[in-house]
């Protein structure tokens, strides 16, 4: 016979949702429904925990550097400004592509925060859980990494920690000498992690004339990786009408190859030759800015050959998250 499902006590007093405390997935819920708390109120805060946000970054300044930093630029770090201020004995908050040994946040000893982004996140959202990581940092003991954990359903995201008007302006480093103020003397394990890191490094540089893009250098070409902030489709629907017109490239020997979809946005990419440098693609890259923002603006059917520069570019995308 199946077990009858225990019945609520007629005296037990019943708790409202904001007073429903955590508690282990096969325990009775506090509630007092007599349900396991994972078949009741847990239900909702798992879900809420695992549901993916598409565009975590998505209300932040420079949402379009979030996602490069996070999925394309190898060493980098932004200063932080919280809603708040900082709190006493916290004399800077920064965000960092990544951290020694993968630490998610790091409160160095003179107080002052290192917050990594490239970490993976135990949730769907990368914003709640990055929030969950640097209020513990604000609150460790100095000199002390911060460890990983699922962040509770409820807590706050980053859109509710930072300051909506504060700028969000990356610096881009040739490696990871940041981390440590004085590399020369790092502990051992912290100096074998910074020189593997430099080693895998891909030369990066962000370019000054356009808003998040991203010049890189590989072995064999060098690419430019421009993140946008425009809907998806329209944004395919312009790059199509430029390609199908032989107005997407960068110059002599550069072509538009695809795009990445990353965290809700949409990241074209160009191969460029080798000695293409990061300053040759400055005024190219300007210059095709105007002419996607002429395309972007038109509302006109696509033409066949446009439509098929399009299916082109749309098997050519990689989502990247």
């Amino acid at each position: 016979m199946a077990k009858k499902r225990p019945q609520t006590k007629a005296g037990q007093p019943q708790l409202t949702d904001g007073e429903i405390p955590v508690v282990g997935a096969r325990e009775p819920c506090p509630c007092g429904s007599g349900r396991r708390y994972k078949a009741c109120h847990g239900r909702a805060a798992a879900h809420a925990v695992t549901e993916l946000v598409q565009r975590p970054f998505e209300g932040l300044p420079g949402e379009c550097d979030w996602v490069a930093l996070r999925e394309l630029v190898p060493a980098a770090t932004v200063e932080l400004t919280l809603k708040d201020g900082l709190p006493e004995g916290v004399p800077s908050v920064t965000l960092a592509t990544v951290l020694p040994m993968a630490w998610p946040a790091l409160r160095r000893d003179d107080g002052s925060v290192l917050l990594g982004l490239q970490n993976d996140t135990p949730s769907g959202d990368i914003s709640r859980d990055l929030a969950d990581t640097l209020q513990r940092a604000l609150e460790a003991q100095p000199g002390t990494p911060v460890q990983a954990r699922r962040a509770p359903a409820d807590g706050p995201r980053m859109q509710d920690l930072l300051d909506a008007e504060g700028v969000f302006e990356p610096v881009v480093h040739d490696g990871f000498e940041f981390w440590v103020p004085d590399p020369e003397n790092a502990a051992p394990d912290v100096a074998a992690s910074l020189e593997r890191a430099n080693a895998a490094a891909i030369p990066t540089v962000k370019l000054t004339g356009v808003d998040s893009a991203y010049w890189c250098e590989t072995p064999d070409k060098n690419h430019l990786r421009w993140v946008m902030p425009h809907p998806e489709e329209r944004l395919l629907d312009a790059l199509a009408r430029l390609h199908a017109a032989g107005r997407s490239s960068l110059g002599e020997g550069t072509r538009l190859v695809g795009s990445f979809r990353a965290h809700g946005l949409t990241v074209p990419v160009w191969d460029l030759p080798s000695g293409v440098s990061a300053d040759d693609v400055e005024k190219p890259a300007a210059e095709f800015a105007e002419r996607l923002a002429a395309a972007l603006a038109s509302e006109a059917p696509l033409t066949p050959e446009e439509r098929r520069a399009r299916g082109g570019l749309t098997n050519r995308q990689v989502t990247l998250s």
